[in-house]
């Protein structure tokens, strides 16, 4: 179970809306809990927040999560009010059909609904075909489009409506667990690193526009200039019914984070986070990636003259639905782990492949 400090800051990154290019709300809570431990706080034109823990020292490691959740965005208000909408990020439409939503306007937020006609009046070769986004709609309960023009812009982001429940078992689902669990990752192990008088600069950044195309880090990286990095993102547990183990690794909640291998992953990187883990007994999870990732740490590895790259993922059953589900304890797990890879490092070490 998380501390009751630890868990009141996901439960306010779980609420604040950021879909990406509207990443302002969580940013504002990343910073509030920020000032807390970091020597220096900064947010760039991008909307990257940086929070660095002994700036001056050596080697510079970057700890990256993204803020940025899966969204929608309205593209058109038709004459009887309806919202039509665009993806901000990779949708299955299925599971967008009877949700509840909210429109992020600018003067606050207007419940909705995602809605499409009833199967009752579907044709039977409408019943057959899978939805797309662009024959869903946004209703926000207006009587017409004049109405709903003065409550909303084109371009507001909408969400499903945020919220955090948890379960059993120590799990927990919401909304835009991918990647508020990255984000508060980074963070606290910051914050635990900053108790532990580091050698080494550890900065961590609260990256935005990862769902459309890995944007953020790019320009944090080239900010930060760091030597070593360590991204944190949700990878897809495969515990539960219809995914092939055989492809995909057997990967289950609350067995610890996962800690990918392959030519992404710096082999020393990996190799010292092993052993911290074996010492401090935390457990993790092994699993094998032939390419580079879908997430930050493809384009961090690339930074300037090259990055040594570490890639901790927390297990997440749904990904990129309304109801992702975690596990706190490898949440947990990952930031204690991340703390104290970051206090073993110092200007001598050494990880050249």
């Amino acid at each position: 179970m998380l501390a009751d400090s630890s868990l009141a800051f996901l439960q306010q990154l779980l609420n604040a809306p950021s879909p990406s290019g509207y990443e302002r709300p969580v940013q504002n809570v990343v910073r509030d809990f920020a000032g807390s431990f970091a020597d220096e706080i900064e947010t760039d034109w991008h909307g990257n927040v940086f929070a660095t823990v002994n700036p001056g020292g050596s080697p510079r490691i970057m700890l990256a999560g993204h803020c940025d959740q899966i969204g929608l965005l309205v593209k058109h208000i038709d004459d009887r009010g309806f919202l039509w909408v665009q993806a901000i990020g990779g949708w299955d439409p299925m599971v967008l059909l009877g949700q509840s939503v909210q429109v992020w306007s600018k003067s606050g937020p207007l419940p909705g609904v995602m809605a499409r006609k009833p199967i009752h009046l579907l044709t039977a070769d409408e019943r057959k075909v899978v939805p797309e986004i662009k024959n869903l709609w946004v209703d926000i309960g207006v009587q017409n489009g004049d109405e709903a023009r003065e409550l909303v812009t084109i371009g507001d982001p909408i969400t499903v409506t945020l919220g955090y429940r948890e379960i059993r078992n120590g799990l927990a689902c919401a909304p835009a667990m991918d990647n508020k669990v990255g984000v508060w990752t980074v963070m606290t192990a910051a914050q635990r690193v900053a108790e532990r008088n580091p050698q080494a600069a550890v900065i961590a950044v609260s990256t935005v526009q990862e769902e459309i195309g890995l944007r953020g880090v790019q320009t944090s990286a080239f900010r930060v200039k760091p030597q070593l990095g360590i991204v944190v993102d949700v990878t897809h547990a495969t515990d539960c019914p219809t995914i092939d183990e055989n492809q995909f690794g057997r990967i289950k909640l609350g067995r610890g984070p996962v800690l990918y291998r392959g030519p992404n992953v710096n082999p020393v990187v990996l190799e010292t986070l092993q052993k911290e883990a074996q010492f401090a007994e935390i457990l993790t999870q092994l699993n094998g990636i032939a390419t580079p990732a879908s997430n930050d740490a493809a384009q961090l590895q690339l930074s300037r003259d090259g990055v040594a790259v570490g890639l901790v993922c927390i297990p997440n059953r749904y990904m990129h639905s309304p109801v992702e589900m975690v596990s706190l304890s490898d949440l947990d797990h990952a930031a204690e782990l991340i703390a104290r890879f970051c206090a073993t490092v110092g200007p001598d070490s050494n990880f050249t492949p």
